[in-house]
């Protein structure tokens, strides 16, 4: 399915010195991330935001349709970019084999222009929009509480909660995915903060069919920040799946705390990932697997703080679409490009070899081996992990290839020495082993 980029964190155009030249600034990291292997961008929500106390990273919309074009709350230009500028980073990007994903923020608004008293509840809000875009202007009626529909699931701090009941608020909404789709060229969404809103809604924008795409009837890439465990995310899944005819996807949270307890916790048993309980386990095909994004490298309590890339040796060869991080690609230093340790040789491994189902051989305490049994474009792997931290450690497994030599891929840990090469018996018995807190990817070799 490919591996996705998020290319962008927490106050990015700040810490990288790129106030209002994002756009420009990642469009130069293209050829790299190309090279690399990645086949789609997450961007950042992109329309002018409330800006309140300084530039916004978007997540409090204001303008939908002001890009960094229109002079207002305090500045012309976005935190990213402008449109042209925006459109010239998703040409590119197609340019380069890769899609562009826009992070779309519909479940609250910010910065309204006045205050309006609700009827319905004799409260005041900030309610009153009236863009310099002069599109989707909002009232009153456009929040919770509303004639339409008095309240939905949640709401995001004190920000105006959006109705998506009322007719004109949805026809903005779908109005709105389709300009970015068709007219900005974006090829998917990444809807933020699900649990504040029906399923429906995402359900109606995922099974549009866009126009002015190279295919007749272009189906949009969907995936949901459902914060929450996996049985909530199924749930929220299925809600939306259930006779679709474009499957949305979700944000692997379980999965997440999971290698988080992995590379953080002492003690932790390696049996616990073959158990259920994630998305990439319970819906494979629907799964977007992660190690961080913007918003848990922000908390300790939800970062993965150690070992971190034993979490990115999971996601790059098991199943579901994993997410590579921008601050563990650039910032932390993971990528190793140019060596077999880092992000860099785990993307290759996964767009190389990782195809076909997921089959475990074998979860312990400090070892778990897992096979993907290939498909008509990938051969195959045997992924090894070890959580001993003084010793190299393994098991013998009965893989599917028999008498076929494995050569390491990628690998890397607490010793980032070089695997011996492997060959399995007549019966595909082998015995594979990894680095004290390492990993190797084995390839079959033909």
């Amino acid at each position: 399915m490919g591996v996705l980029f998020q290319a962008f964190y927490w106050n990015c155009p700040s810490a990288e010195n790129q106030d209002g030249t994002w756009w420009n600034f990642l469009a130069s990291k293209l050829p790299e991330l190309q090279q690399a292997g990645f086949t789609a961008l997450w961007l950042p929500p992109a329309c002018k935001a409330a800006n309140l106390g300084g530039p916004s990273m978007g997540y409090d919309p204001y303008d939908y349709y002001d890009l960094g074009d229109v002079n207002q709350k305090g500045r012309v230009k976005t935190w990213f970019g402008n449109q042209a500028e925006l459109m010239a980073l998703i040409n590119a990007a197609h340019n380069a084999g890769m899609q562009a994903y826009a992070d779309l923020v519909i479940n609250h608004n910010n910065g309204g222009d006045a205050q309006e008293t609700n009827p319905i509840d004799h409260n005041t809000r900030w309610t009153r929009f009236n863009p310099g875009s002069g599109k989707f202007p909002r009232d009153w009626t456009s929040f919770h509480p509303s004639p339409y529909e008095t309240f939905d699931d949640m709401t995001f701090g004190d920000m105006p909660d959006m109705c998506h009941r009322n007719p004109k608020v949805y026809e903005e909404l779908i109005n709105l995915a389709q300009w970015m789709i068709e007219t900005l060229g974006f090829d998917g969404f990444r809807f933020d903060f699900v649990k504040g809103y029906g399923p429906w809604m995402v359900k109606s924008i995922a099974e549009l069919r866009y126009l002015n795409k190279a295919e007749n009837g272009f189906y949009p890439f969907c995936v949901g920040e459902c914060w929450d465990n996996a049985r909530t995310i199924d749930d929220w899944l299925t809600s939306i799946n259930t006779f679709m005819d474009n499957p949305v996807s979700a944000f692997d949270f379980a999965l997440h705390y999971r290698l988080k307890g992995l590379c953080d916790t002492y003690g932790f048993s390696l049996s616990t990932l073959a158990q259920p309980g994630t998305v990439v386990q319970d819906q494979p095909l629907r799964a977007v697997t992660f190690v961080d994004n913007h918003d848990t490298i922000r908390d300790d309590g939800s970062a993965i703080l150690h070992d971190k890339l034993m979490a990115y040796s999971f996601i790059l060869t098991h199943e579901g679409y994993p997410s590579v991080f921008w601050m563990d690609w650039y910032n932390a230093g993971l990528a190793q490009t140019g060596t077999s340790n880092g992000i860099a040789a785990l993307v290759a491994a996964h767009e190389h070899f990782a195809g076909g189902p997921t089959q475990v051989l074998f979860a312990g305490d400090d070892v778990y081996i897992m096979q993907r049994a290939g498909d008509a474009t990938h051969p195959g792997l045997v992924y090894v992990l070890n959580n001993r931290g003084d010793s190299w450690n393994g098991a013998t497994v009965q893989t599917q290839w028999n008498g076929v030599r494995f050569e390491p891929v990628a690998w890397g840990g607490h010793d980032d020495g070089k695997p011996d090469s492997k060959v399995t018996q007549s019966d595909g018995y082998g015995d594979f082993w990894a680095a004290p807190r390492g990993w190797v990817v084995y390839a079959p070799q033909p």
